[in-house]
């Protein structure tokens, strides 16, 4: 039995990577915009003051970056977009508009059952100790996999 075009896009599962995750409910095309990302809009201040109030590392909650330097607390007002996973091999992507709408769109077509995951590539700044890269642990099972939801460092250039 073939999934209704009106059918929802995704719905919230476990996941086997971490958690809850979000997944196909149906076949997602190419270049499809699947979900926006909400919650509410918060500076770094603030960030930080939510993140200790709750007394976990910086990188672990429902915090995205806009390119304002403003975050969006998918944590507070979210939606289901909060739930989609890491992966360093991802079929999604996130898109931000000229607004500070964060989209999260598939990259590649995407069956029905799939796990819809992008790329954090999260930035932190202090070195990354082996303790950091065990508290931003990637299970995401690719075959490139990095082992961490890091993005790399960017080198210094020697002058």
């Amino acid at each position: 039995m073939k999934k209704s075009d009106t059918a929802p896009l995704y719905e919230v599962q476990e996941s086997p990577v971490h958690g809850r995750g979000v997944f196909a409910h149906r076949k997602i095309e190419a270049g499809t915009r699947i979900i926006e990302y909400t919650g509410e809009i918060v500076d770094w201040d603030e960030c930080c003051r939510r993140t200790a109030e709750k007394a976990g590392p910086i990188g672990h909650t429902f915090f995205f970056s806009l390119n304002n330097g403003l975050l969006i607390d998918g944590g507070t007002g979210g939606n289901e977009s909060r739930f989609i996973n890491h992966s360093c091999e991802p079929n999604c992507e996130a898109e931000e508009d000229d607004d500070s709408r964060v989209f999260i769109c598939s990259l590649r077509d995407i069956e029905p059952g799939e796990e819809l995951n992008y790329n954090y590539g999260l930035i932190y700044d202090e070195r990354h100790t082996k303790a950091v890269k065990k508290q931003f642990a990637c299970y995401c099972g690719a075959p490139s996999c990095t082992g961490v939801m890091l993005a790399p460092k960017k080198r210094k250039r020697k002058s």
